[in-house]
């Protein structure tokens, strides 16, 4: 990355972080449920901007429309649940979308069966957890996403593993809706491992579309 490059769009990743780490330090703290939602949104928002601006032509779209979904969906899950669910529905379909396109030609017997495994572990284990059908059926999206990331020529250790990431998150929150009790996890590890997540899909999509070396 030229250092160009580096000044002019570094700095929405840096924000999306700052707003990040922000929200989960703040989250218990009086400072307004407005704020609370704007700064919650504005993490992975910022990371849509840094997508739309770094990923060129119409992936880069679909990546950063697929961003700007989970985004409002971070801020109606304080509203309305429902209403985040299927907005982040409609991020994972989106995002799909962008993993089919790249579709890895000839994966190993390894890949192909950890991608499989994400398309049924990922929607049964959500439903033991919650005891919830319609959680089960946003699980479909959300384990069919996870299994097309880990498939697709996009790095798995970043992109592969941001999915990952981003399914052991939402694991996270159905168990608290069901009979397991995993306290105190889902408070302290939801919100890091769900933007991690989205911070390693987002930087190993875009140095991909642009053909960069990964960037330590």
């Amino acid at each position: 990355m030229s250092r160009h490059a580096l000044v002019e769009h570094r700095p929405w990743l840096l924000a999306g972080v700052i707003a990040a780490f922000a929200y989960y330090f703040l989250s218990d703290n009086p400072i307004g449920e407005l704020w609370l939602i704007l700064l919650k949104g504005a993490g992975v928002g910022f990371l849509a901007i840094y997508a739309l601006r770094r990923a060129p032509g119409a992936d880069g779209k679909i990546l950063g429309l697929a961003l700007t979904l989970s985004a409002l969906a971070d801020m109606a899950l304080e509203l309305w649940f429902e209403v985040g669910g299927g907005l982040f529905a409609l991020s994972h379909l989106t995002a799909i979308v962008l993993y089919l396109r790249y579709r890895r030609e000839a994966p190993s017997i390894s890949q192909s069966m950890l991608g499989i495994a994400l398309l049924i572990v990922v929607p049964a284990a959500s439903y033991a957890l919650s005891h919830d059908p319609l959680i089960g059926l946003y699980a479909a999206t959300l384990g069919t996403m996870a299994a097309a990331a880990w498939t697709s020529r996009f790095p798995r250790y970043r992109v592969g593993i941001g999915a990952v990431l981003f399914v052991v998150s939402d694991w996270l929150i159905f168990s608290q809706m069901g009979p397991y009790d995993l306290s105190p996890l889902p408070d302290l590890l939801v919100w890091p491992l769900y933007f991690a997540g989205q911070l390693m899909i987002a930087t190993g999509v875009v140095q991909t579309l642009r053909g960069e070396r990964p960037v330590p």
